[in-house]
């Protein structure tokens, strides 16, 4: 996946992390975060009019399982989810005021055949431990009508999904916030 303005603000926001990872140059503590069922990353970032969101998820939490889809059912699982995916404006529930628009987006897991970017990191890793990311930009007509981040869409669509820890950049800085159903949203 192409790493836009994701690419700089992250390593800012957990310094502890950060110097955790000099020490420890193995590929795998690269990742947003460890994998943990029942709990996703998402990072965002608004910078003038384009938003960025990049959400990583066990696939667990998502399509039930982690192996690979093999049975009817399996299949039909992670291509409904997947195409779930594909409509980040109903999982992410931005105003319509805002007047987003998706100008691009990428998705990519071992279980959708697409996963070319963490092919190196598979190779002699378990795919029991499969991942979903999903990498969308968006731009805003108008983004100051942009005031929360609300995930109470993607919660709704995926129970299995407990907890979602979002470090987000805005235009009042940064900030990192743990949300669940019953916490949703987070202010820019």
């Amino acid at each position: 996946m192409r790493r836009l303005l994701l690419a700089l603000p992250f390593a800012l926001l957990t310094p502890a992390v950060a110097q955790a990872h000099e020490h420890d140059h193995d590929h795998e503590q690269g990742s947003l975060g460890a994998h943990e069922h029942g709990v996703a990353q998402l990072n965002a970032v608004l910078d003038g009019k384009t938003l960025e969101l990049e959400l990583e998820s066990p696939a667990m939490n998502l399509v039930g399982f982690e192996h690979d889809a093999r049975s009817d059912a399996d299949k039909a699982k992670v291509a409904a989810v997947r195409a779930e995916l594909e409509k980040p404006l109903a999982l992410f529930d931005l105003p319509g005021t805002a007047g987003c628009k998706v100008t691009s987006q990428e998705l990519a897991s071992p279980l959708f055949g697409t996963d070319e970017q963490h092919d190196e990191h598979a190779k002699g890793h378990d795919h029991d431990h499969s991942e979903i990311h999903a990498h969308y930009q968006f731009e805003c007509a108008n983004p100051s009508a942009l005031k929360t981040l609300d995930l109470a869409g993607l919660f709704q669509r995926f129970p299995a999904t407990l907890k979602i820890q979002v470090q987000l950049i805005g235009p009042n800085g940064q900030q990192g916030a743990e949300l669940s159903a019953s916490n949703a949203s987070l202010s820019f």
